[in-house]
C-alpha cells in the first residue's frame, strides 16, 4: 500500500495481531460462504466449483430470492448481452467527466464475475440467526485488535471525533466488522463487480449508479485503479464505502489533495464519521440498552414506528437488563425483540436507526452498537438467546411470507428476508390465533401457517 507522509498514519503502517480472529470478519458484500461455511444455493452440500486463482465459478442455479431476474435462464441471457450493456453505459459516464480512455482502460476485456449471483442473495444479516451473526462478529479477538486500533490511532481518533461528534467505539466497530480492520478489504476489482450487477441480476438500476459513481472516483484521482478492490458488491476500503456513498461522504482529513478512504487512515475514520453524523448520528447518545421484557408483555408494542420514551417503557414494565438504571428517561426509543419472548428484548434508539442506515440489517446494527459497547470496556449481553430454536431456512422464510400475504398482511415483496415488516405481520397473525405475538419466525409458527 502507499504509504503517506501524514504524521498521523497510514493503513501501510498498522502492525497487530488482527490475523489472529477466529473467524474472517464480514464486509457489505465478502464471500460469506468463506464466513459460514455455506454452499452455493440449491448445490446441497457440494460446494461450487473452483478455478485458477482460487475464485469460484457462478453455481449455475437460479437465485433463492426467486426474482425472475435471478433464474438461472435470465442470468445467462444477461451475460450473453454484457458487453452491449456496458456500451450503453458510456454516454452516462461522459457525461460525469469520465474520458473515453478512462472508460475503456477500465472495462476492455471485462467478461461478468457470474459467481457474484450466487453472493447476491446470501447476506448473512437476513438468513442468519442474531445469535450466530453476533458469535461471530463480536468476540474476545476482535474486542482485542479494536482496543488495539484505538490505541494506535489515538491521535486520529482525537481529532476526529472533535470534529464530527461521533463516538471513536463505533468507528473502530465498523471498521472491525466490515472488514476485520482492514484485513479483510476484498481483492475483486470494484469496476468489474459493480459493472457485472448493472447489468445482470435483480438490482441492475441500484449498480448502475454504483458503476458510474466507480468510474468517478478514478477519473477524479481520488484512489488509484489497482487499489480500488472491495467486496462483490463493489465495497471497497477498511470501512467498505460503496461508490455513491464516498461520493456523498468521504473527506480529505490528511490534506493531500484526496480522498483516499482505502489508504489513508485519517481519511478512512473522518469519512466515516462524517458519513454518520449526515446520516443523523446524535452525539453523546449510545445505540440503545438490552432490556427485560416483563411476561404478559403486548408484544404487539414491539414495532419500530412504535416510539416512546424510556420512561414510558418503564412504566409498561421494561427495565433495563442487568439491574442497571436508563441514563436520560427522556431519550425517544423502540422496543426491539428479534428472537421474540424467549430472548433479550433491546430499547433502541436514533443511532441504531444511524447505523441501519449504513447497513440495513438489525443484525448488522445490533453487532455493531454491541461491539461499540465491548471496545469502551462493557460486559456481554445478559440474556440468553434462544439456541435450541431451529432457524428457518431461506426458502422456508420466502414461504412463511408468502403464507402470510395470502392472508392479507404487508409483508412487502417476499424475499426470504425477515424484516420489520414480516415481524408485524407475523405478530398480527400470531395474536388472531391466540398466540403471544412476539413475531419471531419460529418452525412451530411456519407449521401453524401451513395448517391453516
Amino acid at each position: 500500500m502507499v504509504r503517506l507522509a501524514s504524521p498521523i498514519g497510514s493503513l501501510s503502517a498498522i502492525v497487530f495481531v488482527a490475523t489472529a480472529c477466529t473467524a474472517p470478519a464480514l464486509g457489505q458484500g465478502l464471500d460469506i460462504r468463506t464466513l459460514f461455511n455455506l454452499p452455493g444455493p440449491g448445490t446441497g452440500s457440494a460446494a461450487a466449483p473452483a478455478v485458477a486463482g482460487g475464485t469460484q465459478e457462478w453455481s449455475g442455479e437460479s437465485g433463492a430470492s426467486n426474482h425472475p431476474l435471478m433464474t438461472a435462464q435470465a442470468i445467462r441471457a444477461a451475460a450473453a448481452n454484457f458487453r452491449n450493456c456496458l456500451a450503453g453505459l458510456w454516454p452516462q459516464a461522459q457525461r460525469r467527466g469520465v474520458t473515453r480512455e478512462i472508460f475503456e482502460a477500465n472495462v476492455a476485456g471485462f467478461t461478468p464475475d457470474l459467481r457474484i449471483m450466487d453472493l447476491l442473495d446470501a447476506q448473512p444479516e437476513f438468513t442468519k440467526s442474531f445469535w450466530d451473526y453476533l458469535d461471530i462478529l463480536v468476540n474476545d479477538d476482535r474486542i482485542q485488535n479494536g482496543r488495539a486500533i484505538l490505541a494506535q490511532h489515538r491521535a486520529t481518533f482525537d481529532a476526529v471525533e472533535k470534529a464530527y461528534g461521533v463516538d471513536r467505539h463505533f468507528i473502530a466497530a465498523i471498521w472491525g466488522v466490515e472488514s476485520n480492520y482492514g484485513t479483510q478489504i476484498g481483492e475483486r476489482s470494484v469496476i468489474r463487480s459493480t459493472a457485472t450487477l448493472a447489468c445482470i441480476g435483480r438490482r441492475q438500476d441500484y449498480f448502475r449508479e454504483e458503476f458510474l459513481s466507480a468510474l468517478e472516483i478514478l477519473a477524479r484521482g481520488d484512489v488509484k485503479a489497482d487499489h480500488l478492490k472491495g467486496s462483490w458488491a463493489g465495497a471497497f476500503g477498511p470501512t467498505q464505502f460503496m461508490p455513491t456513498s464516498f461520493k456523498r461522504y468521504a473527506v480529505d482529513f490528511d490534506g493531500d489533495g484526496r480522498r483516499d478512504v482505502v489508504d489513508s487512515v485519517p481519511d478512512v475514520v473522518a469519512s466515516t464519521a462524517n458519513n454518520l453524523k449526515k446520516d443523523g448520528w446524535v452525539s453523546g447518545q449510545t445505540w440503545g440498552y438490552e432490556v427485560v421484557v416483563p411476561k404478559g408483555f403486548n408484544f404487539l408494542l414491539a414495532d419500530r414506528s412504535r416510539v416512546m420514551t424510556v420512561h414510558e417503557w418503564e412504566r409498561l414494565g421494561i427495565r433495563r437488563a442487568g439491574g442497571k438504571a436508563f441514563p436520560r428517561a427522556e431519550d425517544r426509543a423502540y422496543l426491539l425483540v428479534p428472537s421474540g419472548a424467549q430472548g433479550p428484548g433491546f430499547l433502541m434508539l436514533q443511532n441504531f436507526r444511524v447505523i441501519m442506515k449504513y447497513n440495513p440489517a438489525e443484525a448488522y446494527a445490533l453487532a455493531i452498537g454491541h461491539l461499540a459497547d465491548r471496545l469502551r470496556g462493557g460486559e456481554p449481553f445478559v440474556q440468553a438467546w434462544p439456541r435450541q430454536e431451529r432457524v428457518l431456512t431461506r426458502a422456508e422464510r420466502y414461504e412463511l411470507q408468502q403464507h402470510l400475504a395470502a392472508r392479507g398482511y404487508d409483508v412487502g415483496e417476499p424475499d426470504g428476508r425477515l424484516g420489520g415488516k414480516t415481524r408485524s405481520a407475523l405478530r398480527h397473525f400470531q395474536s388472531s390465533v391466540g398466540e403471544v405475538p412476539d413475531g419471531f419466525a419460529s418452525a412451530a409458527v411456519l407449521e401453524r401457517l401451513r395448517s391453516r
